[in-house]
């Protein structure tokens, strides 16, 4: 079991509304320490982190129109310019799911080509907060993710209902192709959750229990 190749996987996410800037630092030092591929992180702290990470190989994520995905395309792009002018280099963005579910399907898949126009070279990932849609509605969504251009498929916010599930990774590695990765996140707590999720099919993991993972494998 390599433990870096392992880290390497591993988002380390805290996105709790009460966060302030002695934890951030705390998580950007911890990225550092165990060589995280990325902290991923409030848009207010993407500017911090960049100073803590100038010399580092961890990358800055950050979120937008989260957790909700309702802000108008407009706002979501402009938070994308901005998140990264700040310095982020990969951008986890929660999709419009009311109108997915009512069956605008050309208005998301629109969304979704401005919002990866505006992400340029960077890492994007759309959030489809599978929790919240039936099989049929995680196969469809997966693919309108594809079809726009966007880098990944993400699982979940972490905010609402039960988070990644094997399942649902699984239903979304058959509904796309090689050229586009998936993301897992939402109650990753144990290294052997991490197991599941990287065998299902999932190429990043998301969670703020990266601590726990590391500390489960063993030293060799």
């Amino acid at each position: 079991m390599n433990r870096k190749l392992i880290a390497r996987y591993i988002d380390h996410t805290l996105l709790k509304p009460d966060v302030g800037l002695s934890q951030i630092n705390l998580l950007c030092n911890e990225a550092m320490t165990y060589n995280f591929h990325s902290v991923c992180l409030s848009p207010y702290f993407v500017k911090e982190a960049a100073m803590l990470l100038i010399n580092s190989p961890v990358q800055i994520c950050t979120v937008v129109s989260f957790p909700l995905g309702t802000s108008t395309t407009k706002i979501k792009c402009y938070e994308i310019e901005a998140c990264l002018k700040d310095g982020a280099n990969e951008i986890d963005m929660v999709m419009n799911i009311g109108v997915f579910k009512e069956g605008n399907l050309k208005a998301v898949e629109q969304e979704l080509k401005e919002a990866k126009k505006n992400v340029g070279d960077k890492i994007l990932k759309i959030i489809i907060e599978t929790s919240l849609l039936t099989n049929n509605e995680i196969v469809s969504a997966s693919k309108i993710v594809e079809t726009s251009g966007a880098d990944f498929v993400k699982t979940s916010t972490g905010f609402i209902g039960t988070g990644a599930s094997i399942e649902n990774v699984c239903l979304i590695k058959k509904a796309i192709s090689p050229k586009i990765q998936i993301k897992a996140s939402g109650g990753i707590k144990s290294l052997k959750q991490f197991e599941k999720m990287q065998f299902a099919g999932a190429n990043r993991i998301g969670t703020s229990n990266s601590i726990i993972i590391m500390g489960e494998i063993p030293l060799i």
